[in-house]
């Protein structure tokens, strides 16, 4: 008696639920999973940061003191005169407070745009609280609850939004505050990280608490000496996944790869320590392990994996746990069988919060990002496309990410991504400057030349994708390119996403407005009605929709029709490459291998002489 699934045309349940509703219930259902999953990270960082705030949690600090005195001001704590640990404790309770939040709004709903937050008004979508949303929408889908489903759809996308505007805007804002704001720096990606003469150590999952002790672990010159003692010439620390990504933005940790890399790393048969948290852990780790000598490692409270060793994680003896991991990987050292490190690695440059964004196109006293709508005003930018989520072994390693990335770049859309998206671009050396004057258009190519930014940007781990939205606002904020960000020209994407979080992730982005594009399969294809509804229903609804499009030139030509028609709407040139050409270094120095008068002519359009 549920949760259902229907396997035959024109079956109903045996209360006579109909496959509409059904579909409808297993999908919101999967939303709630998806929101509950990025919520509780962001709940975990709010109990490290009142623990931290108390000096109670061993080896923490508050990183970025200014974020938290904004982001205080911003929900109405005094700061005038206090110390920085005082307001950090009471930052963490109110953020703890969204969680059980039962009645108004959650705070951070306040940075959406006017118009935006009007419509969620309206249509009743604005989430009460965290917790309440994933509970609501469980209860609701309960045999016997709520039957249509167009109703159940809305909740979904409510509950989706208690995420996107609550539990992951927390998680992003706390680990910032905690582990300090990122910016542009240079680190390597792909499985040559591994060094055939360390220990190595990898962390996987995405919760950047233990991984950040452990980084601190690693340099500890007792253990490093005692690394030594066993053979080996130091400790390479690298990661997996958005756990990677959260200390590859911050402190340049290597990573070894993305979803899909998880098993490979092991066979390298050079990983001493596979240590995980939550989310995104494939349950065959151990069985694997068992050919190698890698030691996988499980420390979250919510996470046991039959086969893994667990050492339970507590940030009150956060460094003492660290350095005990750390010891056992030096130990494991000598039991090595055969090396193969697949060396293969490439440079990138990742770290683009939006705080950054916003200094790199105005500098310290003019940072906004007018230099960006402008951009896309002129034409030289044709819109913008988000990269998120995950690898998918219905679909080879990364192949979607990499044809969709050098097809939008071609065509002057500027790439944000997150996720295992992030890292797939990373792998190929996609995250660099040069990569606009490979391969982007003309357009895409000055703005990247003007502004030394990559025409792909990092800009953090999953959860980070509130960065995006945070963009989206502060695009719309700047002006020009309408009230809403439904107005912008710009797609979300998760070509190769396998997890319930993709859809809390699509469900929020398409309620803010945007359109999303997901690939590999239609979960929902049992129901021609939820489909339809999750694209013309929420697009009629609120300006944004979803859609499952399985091949990737179909993805383009889709994100780029969506585009065209923003631009359309709003008044702005069509998209013309020719209207622009090379510029910028590149240009000089074509222009410099030309003679003093093909040099005039190429300029000015004229000989020398006139």
């Amino acid at each position: 008696m549920g949760p259902c699934r229907l396997t035959k045309d024109g079956q109903t349940g045996i209360c006579g639920a109909t496959i509409e509703t059904i579909t409808a219930r297993n999908f919101a259902r999967a939303v709630a999973a998806g929101a509950a999953s990025h919520s509780d990270h962001g709940r975990d960082l709010a109990f490290t940061l009142l623990a931290t705030a108390k000096g109670e949690a061993q080896g923490y600090k508050i990183r970025d003191p200014f974020k938290l005195i904004k982001l205080a001001q911003e929900l109405g704590i005094e700061t005038e005169g206090r110390e920085i640990n005082e307001i950090g404790l009471d930052v963490a309770e109110t953020c703890l407070g969204f969680f059980g939040q039962q009645t108004g709004e959650l705070p951070f709903v306040e940075r959406a745009p006017e118009k935006r937050k009007e419509l969620w008004r309206k249509l009743d979508l604005v989430p009460r609280g965290i917790d309440r949303e994933v509970v609501d929408v469980l209860h609701r889908t309960h045999m016997g609850d709520d039957q249509d489903p167009e109703h159940i759809l809305d909740q979904a996308m409510r509950t989706g939004m208690s995420d996107g505007w609550g539990g992951s805007m927390v998680a992003t804002d706390l680990s910032d505050i905690l582990f300090g704001t990122p910016s542009p720096l240079v680190a390597e990606m792909n499985l040559g990280v591994l060094k055939d003469d360390e220990v190595n150590i990898l962390v996987h999952g995405h919760e950047p608490t233990l991984s950040e002790m452990i980084l601190a672990a690693t340099s500890d010159p007792e253990l490093l000496d005692y690394a030594k003692e066993k053979g080996a010439n130091g400790i390479t620390l690298a990661g997996i996944c958005c756990t990677s990504n959260e200390t590859l933005v911050r402190q340049g940790v290597p990573s070894a790869g993305n979803f899909l890399h998880q098993e490979l790393a092991i066979i390298t048969g050079a990983v001493e320590a596979m240590v995980v948290d939550v989310q995104c852990i494939m349950q065959a780790l151990p069985n694997l392990a068992e050919n190698f000598h890698t030691q996988v490692i499980t420390t979250s409270p919510k996470v046991k994996i039959t086969g893994a060793t667990h050492i339970e994680f507590d940030e009150h003896r956060a460094l003492d746990i660290a350095k005990e991991i750390v010891r056992r990987a030096i130990d494991n050292y000598p039991n090595r069988g055969d090396v193969q490190i697949p060396q293969f690695t490439h440079d990138v440059v990742p770290g683009f919060s939006h705080e950054y964004i916003n200094y790199m196109l105005g500098g310290s006293y003019r940072a906004s990002f007018r230099p960006l709508n402008d951009a896309v005003m002129s034409g030289r930018l044709r819109g913008v496309v988000a990269n998120v989520g995950c690898n998918n072994p219905r679909f080879t390693q990364d192949a979607a990410h990499d044809y969709l990335v050098r097809e939008l770049l071609k065509n002057d859309v500027l790439m944000v991504e997150t996720g295992c998206g992030a890292i797939a671009s990373g792998k190929r050396g996609y995250l660099l400057g040069e990569t606009a004057l490979e391969m982007a258009g003309p357009g895409l190519r000055e703005v990247c030349e003007a502004t030394g930014m990559p025409p792909v940007l990092h800009m953090g781990s999953c959860v980070d994708n509130t960065r995006i939205l945070t963009v989206l606002c502060q695009v719309v904020n700047e002006g020009g390119l309408g009230d809403d960000i439904s107005d912008v020209p710009a797609v979300g994407i998760a070509p190769e996403w396998m997890s319930e979080k993709a859809l809390a992730i699509a469900s929020y982005c398409a309620a803010s407005g945007a359109y999303v594009i997901l690939g590999i399969n239609n979960p929902l294809e049992g129901s021609e009605f939820v489909t339809d509804h999750l694209s013309k229903g929420w697009e009629e609804k609120v300006g944004g929709k979803i859609e499952f499009v399985v091949e990737p030139e179909e993805m383009v030509r889709r994100i780029l029709e969506h585009i065209d028609k923003k631009r359309e709407a709003l008044n702005l040139p069509a998209y013309d490459p020719e209207k622009f050409g090379k510029s910028g270094d590149w240009r000089m120095e074509e222009l410099m291998e030309l003679t003093p008068e093909e040099r005039a002519e190429a300029i000015y359009g004229q000989p020398a002489g006139d």
